[in-house]
């Protein structure tokens, strides 16, 4: 056997893993596909602005998740390894939060003290 050849049969999974992760794959295909049409029709109603903002924020973090879960193989790592690159990730989204809501409140202040 050459070393090519050994190389290349050692390369690849199983015929079971590479099944199982293909099935995977069009599971999390379907997922973000059913997500991003209903991200669609969502966008078609009358839903307040507010409302409809939070709603496509949520989906966005929702198919995010899958993406980097499952084509970025982050699922199949370690606890601690999915902790360091999510745990960044949550804590971004929670200083964006709290920088709006104090950007609202000084919003707000200046509304008031122009009322004065």
């Amino acid at each position: 056997m050459s070393e090519t050849t050994a190389i290349h049969t050692d390369a690849h999974h199983s015929d079971d893993g590479g099944r199982a992760m293909r099935k995977l794959i069009w599971k999390t295909f379907w997922i973000l596909l059913l997500i991003t049409v209903g991200e669609i029709f969502i966008a078609f109603t009358s839903i307040p602005h507010g409302v409809l903002k939070l709603i496509f924020i949520s989906l966005t973090i929702v198919k995010a998740y899958f993406i980097v879960g499952t084509f970025m193989h982050v699922n199949h790592e370690r606890k601690q390894l999915r902790f360091t690159i999510l745990l960044p990730f949550m804590l971004i989204i929670y200083f964006i939060a709290m920088l709006m809501a104090e950007g609202n409140y000084w919003h707000w202040v200046m509304n008031v003290l122009e009322g004065i």
